[in-house]
């Protein structure tokens, strides 16, 4: 691949409401101007969206384009998750995101058979083979819930070694701390295809609380900065643009294999990322 140009790649969340539904198809639409490899769609703390999950799929493969839901595995049944294997495979789905998934609300750990991704991602290659890529997470900046890097990393191992095919990071803003942990990893075997998670920005307040939930660091010059606009949200959507896309133009020139957009079912930032980039 060459690599000025990486694969792109868009993430949506399943609507709630009718008025949602219509929203993310008119977004979706203006999105598919960069030619998305595909478009992931994500799963709720124990499954709770998977029925909007796999009609948000069943919409994006209608219209031609390759889709991947999220695929969590708390609490879950190995006799649960062979089912929905097979509802995938019948709906031709051949793309998962395969993680362990948030723990749903007042979740004790005790029931279901999968405690990590891992274990899902081996269940998988176990029942189906090669039919499904699967995508598993990574973090650049460590999980928030890891002991430590090191811990980390060994999780994200285990995970490749179980049989992922590629991996897309939680987003950053720091390149350095992408290159270190695809390097790290390289060094440990783990030689798949790290995508690179890109959030825009477009709201201060919102990215920043997202980020410091997440264990993403805002480097503090770009926090001061967007703390420093108040209520300018023209300002802080100029100045977002400037940095996510100088941010995508660095990883790119790296050769990234690709940038995935996390788009909060929004088109007009990351378009306008990608048309500045040249890739829409």
């Amino acid at each position: 691949m060459n690599p000025k140009t990486p694969a792109l790649s868009l993430e949506f969340f399943p609507p709630k409401t009718p008025e949602g539904v219509i929203k993310l198809a008119a977004a979706r639409r203006e999105l598919y101007a960069v030619s998305p490899q595909f478009c992931s769609v994500t799963y709720g703390a124990g499954g709770s969206t998977q029925d909007g999950t796999m009609q948000t799929v069943r919409d994006i493969l209608g219209e031609g384009v390759a889709a991947a839901p999220h695929f969590s595995c708390i609490g879950a049944s190995a006799a649960s998750i062979r089912d929905k294997l097979a509802q995938f495979k019948a709906a031709g789905i051949q793309r998962l995101v395969a993680l362990r998934g948030d723990l749903p609300s007042g979740y004790g750990g005790t029931d279901g058979e999968f405690r990590y991704a891992s274990d899902l991602i081996a269940f998988i290659r176990a029942e189906t083979g090669d039919h499904f890529h699967i995508e598993v997470a990574a973090y650049p900046e460590m999980h928030p819930q890891a002991r430590s890097p090191q811990a980390d990393l060994q999780a994200y191992l285990t995970k490749v070694k179980a049989g992922a095919s590629s991996a897309i990071t939680q987003f950053f803003f720091n390149p350095d701390a992408y290159h270190r942990f695809v390097d790290e990893a390289a060094k440990l075997g783990a030689d798949i295809p790290v995508v690179a998670g890109i959030m825009p920005i477009t709201n201060a307040s919102g990215i920043i609380r997202f980020a410091d939930s997440c264990g993403a660091e805002i480097p503090r010059w770009i926090r001061l900065r967007l703390q420093g606009f108040g209520d300018d949200s023209e300002s802080i959507k100029a100045f977002g643009l400037d940095v996510v896309t100088d941010l995508c133009e660095r990883l790119r020139t790296a050769g990234v294999p690709g940038l995935h957009f996390y788009t909060l079912n929004q088109a007009t930032a990351t378009l306008a990322i990608c048309k500045r980039l040249g890739l829409a």
